[in-house]
């Protein structure tokens, strides 16, 4: 199944075993969950839980495919911003807007009001490692009454419902946040799904919130295991104690029958990040030379078996509209030869990082070694379980970084992307990066508010960007979700936000 992301969603809207949707206007029927042991979805992801589960971290995301926490809005298959917490908004004007809640109950019993909005909005934005999301905006929250939230922005801010998608902006109850500055989801979220439990980094319990403002879910609860090991999460469909199991290797794919194999055109970019504040990467020859020697079509066959499109810029395929708007890169550096490679770079070694939970990256910063060796560096590779090494990477302690991006992730919007990696200020700002055309640049799309004149500017933001050859985009994936065949209802999300949903379930 090679499809657009368009052709894959027409296509799943035709097809009983999977729900290509990511929210909907109805909830759940009331059912009690069918099939299996007592209704019981066991899941297998990728990713250890950071800070355990906490929305201000990469932890955010579990939220959402689990179906946990909810945001005011939420983002529906073409990931324009539909209804969720709120029913509807209006823009009063170019930095106010109004959000009219529906009735809905946090899982600890207490309603959802105006006031709990505010205070979760309140505790993001005070958040002492601020989510990315909110890394190009200020917003102010106040109630006007117990069901209308207004929300006020420095800037102008035309995507604002997008942005309040986000997983990070989930709303949670408010006794989830404590005054040491951590957040708790557990039983404190207004999802179908509700944590009971929490076993460190390695499972967590999930039982269906029967209150869910859009009806019971069928599944009657979740079972997750965190499986780091992409064999090791393939093996667990094969040998059927897991029922979904995300990411599976594209080398373990076609070891899994034809039917439990589902691939989903994905607007995650895989790149190679080079650290600019410190090491050999301050030197704009070296980083030229370094995206000049590494050719990322090299891993399409070898690397990632197929599931994947050779990089044409930081969005690919599964983002349709980037390509007819693509601007031509100009004013880079010139590349150092090796021989001046080799003189720049005496006695120093390239720190190249990855990590191991995304099976293929291990295996292509390997290929990239190769290359840049040949062009001159000496390269010692640091491979580690990602939640080992997320403090080291944001402090700029290696000289480059094999790195999985999923670029629309936070809002649906790619401004919020462009403005955590590659600002100045930017919260998720690997590279460390700090160019001011680069940040006039992501400005400027920010505040444009027509669609089609943001998408212009956000493409010329993207040239600017790979002028600094502070990322060189290697491939776009295509990701493997393993499904077993008496599950229906798995969310086939290019946006790798959703999963489980009211309507997943055993037959």
């Amino acid at each position: 199944m090679r499809t657009t992301s368009r052709g894959l969603i027409a296509a799943l809207a035709l097809t009983p075993l999977l729900a290509g949707c990511f929210v909907s206007d109805e909830g759940g029927a009331d059912t009690d969950g069918a099939g299996g042991a007592d209704g019981r979805l066991r899941v297998a992801l990728a990713v250890p839980p950071v800070q355990a589960l906490s929305p201000y971290s990469n932890d955010a995301t579990v939220l959402s495919k689990l179906s946990v926490a909810e945001g005011l809005t939420a983002l529906n298959k073409d990931g324009a911003a539909a209804p969720a917490l709120a029913e509807s908004w209006t823009r009063k004007n170019a930095t106010t807007w109004t959000f009219e809640l529906r009735k809905a109950t946090f899982q600890d019993g207490t309603p959802v009001t105006a006031e709990s909005v505010v205070n979760a909005l309140d505790h993001a934005g005070a958040a002492k490692t601020k989510p990315r999301v909110l890394s190009d905006v200020t917003l102010t929250a106040k109630a006007d009454d117990a069901d209308t939230v207004t929300i006020t922005t420095q800037n102008s801010d035309p995507v604002l419902p997008l942005r309040l998608a986000s997983p990070a902006l989930g709303v949670l109850a408010p006794k989830a946040y404590a005054k040491d500055g951590t957040v708790s989801p557990i039983g404190t979220g207004t999802g179908p799904f509700e944590i009971t439990k929490l076993t460190g980094k390695t499972k967590a319990t999930l039982e269906r919130f029967d209150d869910h403002w859009g009806g019971k879910a069928k599944a009657s609860g979740i079972d997750v295991s965190w499986i780091a090991d992409g064999t090791a999460r393939a093996n667990a469909l094969r040998s059927g104690d897991v029922d979904i199991a995300e990411w599976i290797p594209t080398a373990q794919a076609a070891l899994l029958d034809a039917g439990t194999r589902h691939e989903v055109p994905s607007v995650r970019t895989d790149s190679l990040i080079l650290n600019t504040r410190a090491g050999l990467f301050t030197d704009p020859a070296l980083r030229a030379a370094a995206r000049a020697a590494v050719d990322g079509s090299a891993l399409v066959g070898s690397v990632f078996g197929g599931y994947a499109d050779p990089a044409q810029g930081l969005f690919g395929p599964a983002v349709p509209w980037a390509a007819g708007k693509r601007v031509a890169v100009t004013g880079r550096a010139q590349a150092a030869t090796t021989a001046q490679v080799r003189a720049k770079t005496k006695d120093k070694t390239l720190r190249l990082a990855t990590y191991t939970n995304r099976a293929e990256l291990p295996e292509a910063a390997t290929v990239l070694q190769q290359q840049l060796e040949k062009a001159g560096f000496t390269v010692k590779q640091d491979v580690r379980e990602y939640t080992q090494m997320e403090a080291d990477l944001l402090a700029g302690k290696y000289d480059a970084l094999v790195f999985s991006r999923v670029t629309l992730l936070d809002t649906g919007d790619a401004v919020a992307y462009l403005a955590s990696d590659y600002t100045s200020k930017g919260v998720y700002n690997i590279a460390g990066l700090k160019d001011a055309k680069v940040d006039q640049a992501i400005k400027s799309a920010a505040e444009e508010g027509d669609m089609a004149a943001r998408q212009r500017k956000i493409m010329a933001a993207e040239a600017e960007i790979l002028r600094t050859d502070a990322v060189v985009p290697l491939v776009h994936e295509k990701v493997v979700q393993g499904i077993a065949p008496e599950v229906e209802g798995v969310l086939l999300d290019p946006r790798e936000r959703s999963l489980v949903d009211v309507d997943t379930h055993l037959k």
